[in-house]
């Protein structure tokens, strides 16, 4: 169905890819040299660090501040009730209009910084900027308060800080992204992938328990910090970008650039002519090797629902399971447990198997988790403790091994392109679950439907995968040239 148009010609044989491999078998991966052992080590500490910001800045800390009634009017506050469920409902729609903006720039930018990128040998120093950026706007979001004589402005503020740094951190992540053919082989791809992904996971377990316990829980936590004037969210968000600087450094001291690249570098096309060259290979693309593009449309559906797991996963705790705010947080820790522990093992067969069937043995995992978490709705929290934590086994693995599959299918040379388009058909998608999440809480009028908002959309971006068949998703296997799939 979604095949190829025209069978593309066998690759000649070159050193990169190593003797040859029976069909269906993992080609065997030596044992990296202590060199390489150093430049994995210092990649995956960047996903490591980042976790200050997908687990701190957008998902359980942060975000949650902005809106809870620490920024609805104190009287407004009191009187509880309608107004405040208003309130409340208004200044989540604030900040997702905000998040929405930055999700139309990175559909715009993402794919423009890629193939400006591309042919540089500049990814790394374009790494350090944008991550320098990220860095220093959240940072900056610890000058939010929640003063009653600025409440909305300072609302509006965090909610600016947050969607440019989510922006930021996207652009980043382009380039970071692009860099995992530097550290890994065609034969460990599955492996320092999920070992970066896992090390994200991990990272974001350490330090919310290093909040948790320091600043967030206790009510008078280290150093004297305390909730009045949201003092300890605060801290934990300068925390949290010291966190993120500190580990980022290491992938850009033991990364380089391509060598060859840099020796070759042409000059950067303008902004006009990068989007005529964006158009043209995504034409070519669809012309040589339908197939990836068609991946890069499913797996924006099924990407998005994923996300939707950890979005949602703390309301549907709260709203549909009865967590407290500290239980929500204890639960956040358990299930990056379970999600990075998941996703390391997750690696090894990612280069034994393929990416493509653990992509699908994840996916078609997380729908009868999800579908059993709506069934056991009303069954208390113990239920959600089993389900949920079902659920985070399999979402690391997914998004894992999708970062795997796009590095094998994606022509060398045009790495930071093809993960820029990734990151476009990404944002481009972005509305899916949280529409499907409303729609069915709002036809239905209870929280515990949108989980199954949330099934359908990762239900959909399976079936949308499951008629693909890449040739670079086999065990081991590695694009070889433009247009090769």
């Amino acid at each position: 169905m979604h095949a190829d148009p025209a069978p593309l010609p066998p690759t000649p044989p070159g050193p990169a890819a190593g003797p040859a491999t029976p069909a269906g078998a993992a080609p065997a991966a030596p044992a990296p040299a202590p060199g390489a052992r150093r430049r994995i080590a210092a990649w995956a500490l960047w996903d490591w660090g980042s976790a200050a910001f997908n687990a701190v800045i957008t998902t359980f800390v942060f975000t949650r501040w902005l809106t809870s009634d620490a920024f609805v009017d104190p009287a407004v506050v009191a009187e509880g009730g309608d107004a405040l469920d208003a309130a409340l409902a208004r200044h989540s729609t604030w900040l997702g209009w905000g998040l929405t903006a930055a999700g139309v720039l990175i559909a715009l930018l993402a794919p423009l910084s890629g193939t400006r990128a591309d042919g540089s040998g500049r990814r790394r120093r374009n790494l350090a900027v944008q991550t320098a950026v990220t860095v220093a706007l959240c940072a900056a979001m610890a000058l939010v308060r929640p003063d009653p004589g600025s409440l909305t402005a300072n609302l509006l503020l965090g909610i600016a800080l947050l969607a440019t740094a989510n922006l930021t951190f996207e652009l980043a992540s382009v380039h970071y992204n692009a860099l995992l053919p530097r550290v890994a082989t065609p034969a460990t791809l599955g492996r320092v992938s999920g070992l970066g992904w896992g090390a994200g996971y991990l990272g974001g377990i350490v330090l919310l328990l290093v909040l948790f316990v320091g600043f967030i829980n206790p009510e008078v936590g280290w150093f004297g910090v305390t909730g009045e004037d949201g003092v300890n969210i605060r801290v934990a968000v300068l925390v949290s970008a010291l966190w993120f600087g500190v580990f980022a450094i290491p992938v850009l001291l033991a990364v380089p650039d391509d060598p060859a690249e840099a020796a070759a570098r042409t000059r950067r096309p303008g902004v006009v002519e990068a989007y005529r060259r964006i158009v043209a290979d995504v034409c070519d693309l669809w012309r040589t090797s339908r197939s990836t593009v068609w991946f890069l449309l499913a797996s924006a559906v099924y990407r998005d629902g994923l996300a939707g797991v950890f979005t949602f996963g703390a309301v549907i705790a709260s709203g549909t399971f009865g967590f407290s705010a500290s239980e929500v947080v204890v639960f956040a820790i358990a299930a990056n447990v379970v999600a990075g522990i998941s996703t390391l093992a997750a690696g090894a067969l990612d280069d034994r198997v393929g990416p493509r069937v653990l992509i699908v043995v994840s996916l078609a995992g997380l729908v009868v988790a999800g579908v059993a978490t709506f069934a056991l709705a009303g069954a208390g929290a113990s239920a959600f403790w089993v389900c949920g934590l079902l659920l985070c086994l399999f979402v690391g693995p997914a998004q894992s091994a999708s970062r795997s599959l796009l590095t094998r299918i994606a022509p060398p040379g045009r790495e930071s392109q093809i993960f820029g388009l990734y990151a476009t058909t990404g944002r481009a998608a972005s509305f899916l679950a949280p529409f499907a999440f409303s729609t069915t809480v709002a036809v239905a009028g209870s929280q515990r439907w949108g989980i199954l908002g949330i099934v359908l959309v990762i239900a959909i971006g399976l079936a949308a995968l499951l008629p693909l068949h890449l040739a670079a998703a086999r065990p081991g296997a590695r694009a070889a040239g433009p247009g090769r799939a």
